[in-house]
């Protein structure tokens, strides 16, 4: 679905990514996993159009994204939820949602972007209690679960999520990974996360990225048992994990 092969973006002078090969197949959760200032954000960046690659080639469902705007990358079927949230704070709840529905078009949109908030509300309870709230006042976790159905509601194929535990207390962080195992029932996700061990008990998948570079690839099991994984990221070895 989604092939990332050998690409280099950076800001300026700064090369970010080197040589990033890729893959999500779909119907998987896949995360990447890594030290602050890996290039985990810069990546979901290149992937949706915020950031120009400078080598490589970016391609989803075999036809190649690199180079397109980001309009175009959402209407084709991958989006994101950006790192910190971002949600229109003097916007109602429901006026964010139906932000998330803009490149939906046509005469059936109005019925259908309907029946896809109601969706969005059995599945996000406290947004449908709240839809006519502004979204600046809801808590950290509800933003977050604003900015995920916000995401959802443009049909994506493939949702990008960046850091979505950040800031946020454990029990809420259980809730967001919670909404993120009912939603991989319905699209593909490629997941930056900063928090490992959750992220891989929950993924297919998973890469390391470190210095702009791809250290570790493979199967969720494969890297829950490696040693360098279980030591730099999970904070245990492989002798004493069980």
């Amino acid at each position: 679905m989604l092939r990332v092969e050998k690409v280099n973006a950076g800001y300026g002078h700064l090369r970010v990514l080197r040589d990033v090969d890729l893959e999500v197949r779909q119907g998987e959760l896949v995360c990447v996993i890594g030290p602050n200032g890996a290039g985990k954000t810069t990546l979901l960046r290149a992937i949706c159009g915020m950031l120009p690659v400078d080598s490589g080639a970016i391609s989803f469902d075999g036809a190649a994204m690199h180079g397109l705007a980001p309009a175009a990358i959402v209407a084709g079927g991958v989006a994101m939820v950006p790192e910190g949230r971002r949600v229109f704070g003097s916007l109602t709840v429901r006026e964010n949602l139906l932000m998330g529905a803009y490149v939906r078009r046509g005469a059936a949109r109005k019925a259908e972007v309907r029946r896809d908030l109601e969706a969005l509300y059995e599945t996000f309870p406290v947004l449908g209690s709240r839809e006519g709230q502004l979204a600046g006042f809801l808590s950290g976790g509800e933003q977050q679960m604003l900015a995920i159905a916000r995401a959802m509601m443009s049909r994506p194929k493939l949702l990008l999520l960046d850091e979505p535990s950040m800031g946020l207390a454990p029990l809420i962080v259980k809730d967001i990974f919670r909404v993120l195992e009912q939603l991989r029932k319905r699209t593909t996700l490629l997941l930056v996360e900063q928090n490992a061990r959750i992220a891989l008990q929950l993924a297919d998948r998973g890469y390391v990225l470190e210095r702009g570079r791809v250290a570790h690839g493979g199967h969720r099991d494969e890297l829950l048992k490696d040693d360098f994984i279980l030591k730099s990221y999970l904070g245990t070895s492989g002798a004493g994990a069980g």
